[in-house]
């Protein structure tokens, strides 16, 4: 990896709030800037009344409030322009819902983008410029990817088209999913006492600890209060379609399409087993397919999803402003290109963030065999432990957020960890995987 980008989502670097609020702390020192200049002034007229005092220190002060004067005045102009920038963020966000509500867009938050564009002429301009500087660089580093010098571009590309174009990239707010997923049986093959994760990398480390399961529910029970779940969703286990295994490409293209599959009712079906109570709170690490269950466990289930983590998810969820949502994407990996980049206006609270690594330097052909060069391998979990390392060490302030959430977990008493395997129990006949794949376009 040769760079890793960490920002809010789509066209926004911050929160339109958290911008408002650093402009705030600006502010406020821009006006101890006003005082140390005033101060100094009186103090340059105490000097002259004192000729003999004057000639020694009247330049100096008078120097000094010039000096002064000026930090004040760059300080405010980075204060208003912080302040603009949250604006025309604001703006961002708010046109991305008209577009997407369309009539169903509240008058008031209409009213509100009016009232935007009328406080300064700049920032519809700005918004614009922004939008299409994000279509232009969302699969920034895909066609130059060491991916076999090339040859699977046209594939990234074909797959970053279906997540944009087919609008299937992004669940939008209020989407549930149809249909009836086959049928499952879930059995518990594994339970043990564990610790919390320590940060991304430790808890993308978390799946190795169930080998024989695509399900790991940990229950954090603390001294005081309901307990806490924090559930591990594996990504796709089979290639195949329709065979026993749920996590196959027939659950892919039935959650990437907004069918029920049987791989997301194995996942409910877990969590009752394990105990887990409509309202519970739940959070979630997911790989691959599993990002698809994670988006419609936040959106449409009755637990309460505060936290998700997902590395290589072909989709972006509508989270609300109290869920957090941290993306993993590399951009050589062909299942998050289906995302098609999200929304142009990022999701959930301000703490939310995408990380996006780049692979653009070339490998020689004598070193095939290195994920680098293996358009397989950047989707691997092992890939993303990497990049998380990488992450947690940033000190971006998005990531340190999350040492909160990482501390209450590392408060509990105890943690108990159930594993569960999830198989088809009147598993369809098997189809063919290119039809299903051809079914992602549709």
């Amino acid at each position: 990896m040769s760079g890793i980008s960490i920002d809010h989502g789509g066209a926004i670097s911050v929160d339109p709030g958290a911008l408002r609020d650093v402009a705030r702390r600006m502010d406020l020192v821009t006006g101890h800037y006003d005082d140390a200049h005033v101060a100094i002034l009186r103090a340059h007229a105490l000097v002259a009344e004192a000729p003999e005092r004057a000639a020694q220190a009247g330049g100096g002060l008078w120097s000094s409030a010039q000096r002064i004067r000026a930090l004040r005045d760059e300080c405010a102009e980075a204060t208003s322009g912080t302040l603009l920038m949250a604006d025309v963020y604001e703006y961002v966000e708010l046109q991305a819902a008209a577009d997407l509500e369309g009539a169903a867009f509240p008058d008031d938050l209409r009213l509100r983008m009016e009232q935007l564009v009328a406080s300064d002429e700049r920032i519809a301009p700005m918004a614009a410029m922004l939008v299409e500087g994000w279509k232009d660089d969302r699969y920034e580093g895909m066609a130059d990817q060491s991916t076999w010098h090339g040859l699977m571009t046209p594939l990234f590309l074909a797959a970053a088209g279906i997540g944009t174009f087919a609008g299937r990239g992004r669940i939008p707010p209020g989407a549930t999913l149809s249909g009836t997923a086959d049928a499952v049986a879930v059995t518990a093959v594994a339970t043990a006492r564990t610790t919390a994760p320590a940060g991304f990398a430790d808890a993308f480390r978390g799946f190795a600890k169930a080998p024989d399961a695509q399900i790991r529910v940990e229950k954090y029970t603390f001294e005081e209060g309901p307990p806490t779940y924090l559930v591990y969703l594996k990504g796709t286990q089979s290639p195949g379609v329709g065979g026993a295994e749920p996590w196959d490409m027939k659950s892919n293209v039935e959650l990437y399409t907004g069918q029920r599959s049987a791989s997301y009712q194995a996942t409910l079906d877990a969590l009752a087993a394990a105990g887990v109570e409509p309202g519970d709170e739940v959070n979630v690490v997911a790989h691959s397919q599993s990002g698809m269950i994670a988006a419609h466990l936040a959106m449409g289930s009755e637990y309460d999803v505060r936290v998700q983590i997902t590395a290589g998810s072909p989709v972006e969820p509508s989270l609300a402003e109290d869920q957090t949502l941290s993306a993993f994407r590399h951009t050589d990996d062909l299942v998050g290109v289906l995302a098609g980049g999200g929304s142009h206006a990022g999701t959930g609270s301000p703490e939310s963030f995408t990380a996006a690594a780049v692979d653009d330097q070339p490998a020689p052909w004598e070193d095939f065999g290195d994920w680098a060069t293996d358009p397989v391998s950047p989707h691997l979990m092992e890939s993303y432990v990497a990049m998380a390392e990488e992450v947690d060490a940033s000190g971006d302030p998005r990531v340190e957020a999350m040492d909160a959430f990482w501390s209450r977990l590392a408060e509990a008493e105890s943690v108990e960890a159930t594993d569960y395997r999830a198989e088809r129990t009147d598993p369809p006949p098997s189809g063919d995987p290119h039809a299903y794949i051809e079914r992602l376009a549709r």
